[in-house]
């Protein structure tokens, strides 16, 4: 960790955010027994944000299986960055908000490589999502090369930079950064601990230097292999304020543990 980034450590008192990343997983009726299942897991009074962020096409499911006392909320996976129009297959800010949405993942790094989600096209998205006021989780991460080439700061920077340009400070209050390495997602290789802090560091570092006091409220979180077997550890560090979960939140009760390794850490 560097000495810059040292001096920008905030005491952070957001409660940890756990968003359960779906994927392509989970029919609209398999994701209401989902529900059903998870709010039996989830003891009360657990302290972190949840979101569960199905699928398109289960996110009604979800909405509807939702009592107003569950203690998690609803989030996209994508958007396009029009509110609407001649986009086959896309879908909007504003149909994620009526179906119930609070927040929306852009730059997932599958975004990026299988569907050719540029940089510019993330900066799109993510205006989109502040303007129809859903809570943007901007990924960035870096490839196996780049992070064998010593680039992985570079690399983050460049896509935080480029996400974040020309949007307004005081469209930003609701901001999550999640760092999410591709050589980690899905693999079962999680990142090193002391790795994960040292880029979160620095990508707070950077946040307070070009946005100032967003760079204290913005949560950082970490994602790429989250289990049960390591969340205690990642969990257990002041500079990661999170995760972004893939594969154990399919198991209602992994993710129920999650939440609670969050909340007592």
């Amino acid at each position: 960790m560097t000495e810059e980034a040292r001096r920008t450590r905030t005491a952070f008192v957001k409660p940890r955010l756990i968003a359960g990343n779906w994927k392509m997983h989970l029919t609209a009726t398999e994701a209401a027994a989902f529900v059903r299942a998870f709010r039996r897991a989830l003891p009360p009074g657990v302290d972190a944000d949840i979101l569960l962020i199905p699928p398109f096409t289960a996110l009604d499911a979800v909405r509807r299986a939702r009592r107003d006392d569950d203690a998690f909320g609803l989030g996209a996976q994508d958007l396009h960055w029009e509110p609407e129009g001649a986009y086959t297959g896309a879908v909007s800010g504003p149909m994620l908000k009526d179906a119930g949405c609070r927040a929306v993942i852009i730059g997932h790094s599958e975004r990026r490589r299988l569907f050719g989600d540029t940089d510019a096209d993330v900066n799109r998205k993510l205006k989109a999502a502040v303007r129809h006021d859903l809570a943007p989780i901007l990924c960035v991460g870096e490839t196996p090369e780049e992070r064998d080439a010593g680039r992985t700061e570079q690399v983050v920077g460049t896509q935080l930079r480029r996400g974040l340009h020309d949007v307004a400070l005081d469209q930003l209050a609701g901001l999550t950064i999640a760092y999410e390495p591709v050589w980690a997602i899905g693999t079962g290789q999680a990142a090193d601990v002391r790795q994960v802090e040292a880029v979160h560091a620095s990508l707070r570092a950077m946040l307070t230097a070009e946005w100032g006091a967003v760079g204290g409220d913005a949560r950082i979180i970490y994602g790429g292999s989250v289990s049960t077997h390591n969340a205690r550890d990642f969990f257990g560090s002041p500079e990661i304020n999170g995760a972004l979960v893939g594969k154990t939140c399919l198991d209602p009760d992994g993710f129920a543990t999650l939440c609670q390794f969050a909340s007592s850490a």
